[in-house]
């Protein structure tokens, strides 16, 4: 057996595990969320109805059955580009009609994301106005849809297109370490990114305006100054247009810092619910949760860069996806495509770690909030956030571990509590 074949050997078995993990795993969840959906949970009795627990279990469970349709659409089309030759036919086509360069090399990305977003866009479509319309939380219409459908489409050309132009000169001429380089670029760029959202890129597709309750301005300002944060100002975001999911959150970097507020939050909540609720969003600020993700994040892509610039010179790891590399020509596009096809695989894999660790700072955020503001309107504002979002009270433990990143409710109030 050749390297080709223990690497498509390798790639088909795992591929396979994924397949059946998801599935037990999603089998579970539904055994479980559908076992308990007659009767609410004991600690809840008193603050939730049998009718919005039922209607949590239904959502859960509607989401689950085209979650698993997602699943198997994504690995049918992941075995037609790879194992079946979908994209080095998708190469060849465009070798026919570009001349070799990185323009070629660019149109073969851009012509394969289309091409998946576009088998992905019934299932959208089923989402937004057929699962989230029937249990009451689609706000959208459809030229509304179809708006942000083209607006993140222009978004992702005129931030994507340099970064990957960049990504393949700097692998075309980098030499043996261009993935060193690039990583530095990478990091660079996305620290520029999260630096001009807030200001740039957010309100292309949300309105948001400065709040002007005067009372909740007063607490919200005395809690930041309490913790010591501070705020280029304070937001109220029309998420409403879209949906009637709701949340609050401390965005930007630097003087770009802000507090936004969706404004479905500010009509469920009480003032003090509210503050408990920014407390724990300031808490991930403080506690230094985000530069601790974003540093696992980039020393996981220098690693992942790393292996791809081993992987791009092998000829077994293109052949034993189904695509034929060029002798003449660069592959550095196929590279990164069958790259980014394969990582999830293997990422999936340890989701449990990466889950747990942001289940931990959901805890450690709630401990912060409980000492700066009311732990009894933090438990009261989970409860109406928990129902208004008809999140299960019930999940199973083990879907829990892979897929969760903040803990279920029980867990949470528990802690609240201790």
């Amino acid at each position: 057996m050749n390297s080709t074949q223990i690497f498509t050997l390798t790639f088909s078995a795992t591929l396979l595990l994924n397949l059946l993990i998801k599935i037990w795993l999603t089998t579970r969840q539904n055994r479980c969320v559908f076992a308990h959906r007659e009767q609410v949970p004991t600690d809840f009795a008193d603050s939730i109805s049998l009718e919005a627990h039922q209607k949590a279990a239904d959502y859960t469970l509607a989401k689950s059955k085209l979650g698993f349709w997602d699943l198997m659409l994504d690995t049918v089309l992941l075995i037609g580009w790879t194992l079946l030759g979908g994209l080095s036919a998708l190469n060849q086509t465009l070798s026919e009609l570009i001349d070799p360069g990185l323009g070629q090399e660019m149109s073969v990305i851009v012509a394969f994301m289309l091409i998946n977003g576009l088998f992905h866009l019934p299932l959208s479509l089923i989402q937004t106005f057929s699962l989230e319309e029937k249990f009451g939380f689609n706000k959208m219409t459809l030229s509304l849809w179809v708006s942000d459908l083209f607006k993140g489409l222009l978004v992702g050309a005129v931030l994507g297109l340099p970064i990957l132009w960049l990504i393949l000169k700097l692998m075309a001429i980098g030499g043996a370490y261009w993935w060193a380089i690039t990583w530095v670029s990478l990091v660079v760029y996305q620290l520029f990114v999260m630096w001009i959202a807030p200001n740039l890129i957010m309100p292309l597709f949300n309105k948001f305006t400065p709040l002007e309750d005067d009372t909740l301005k007063s607490k919200v300002t005395d809690l930041m100054t309490r913790v010591g944060l501070s705020a280029k100002g304070f937001y109220v975001m029309d998420g409403s247009r879209r949906s009637a999911h709701s949340n609050a959150f401390f965005t930007g970097m630097g003087s770009n810092k802000r507090v936004v507020f969706f404004d479905t939050l500010l009509e469920q909540l009480s003032l003090d619910e509210m503050e408990a609720v920014l407390a724990h969003e300031l808490g991930h600020f403080k506690l230094k949760h985000i530069p601790k993700l974003m540093i696992t994040s980039f020393l996981m892509s220098l690693v992942g860069l790393a292996a791809l610039g081993y992987l791009s010179s092998q000829a077994w790891f293109f052949t034993g996806l189904g695509v034929e590399p060029s002798l003449v020509n660069p592959n550095d596009a196929l590279a990164l495509i069958l790259f980014m096809e394969v990582v999830p695989l293997v990422s999936f894999l340890f989701s449990p770690l990466s889950s747990a660790r942001s289940r931990k700072f959901e805890f450690e955020a709630d401990a912060f909030a409980k000492l700066h503001a009311k732990s009894e309107c933090l438990k009261t504002a989970l409860l109406k956030l928990y129902q208004d979002n008809s999140s299960t009270l019930t999940p199973d433990p083990i879907y829990v571990n892979f897929y969760h990143s903040h803990p279920p409710a029980s867990q949470r109030l528990a802690r609240l509590e201790s």
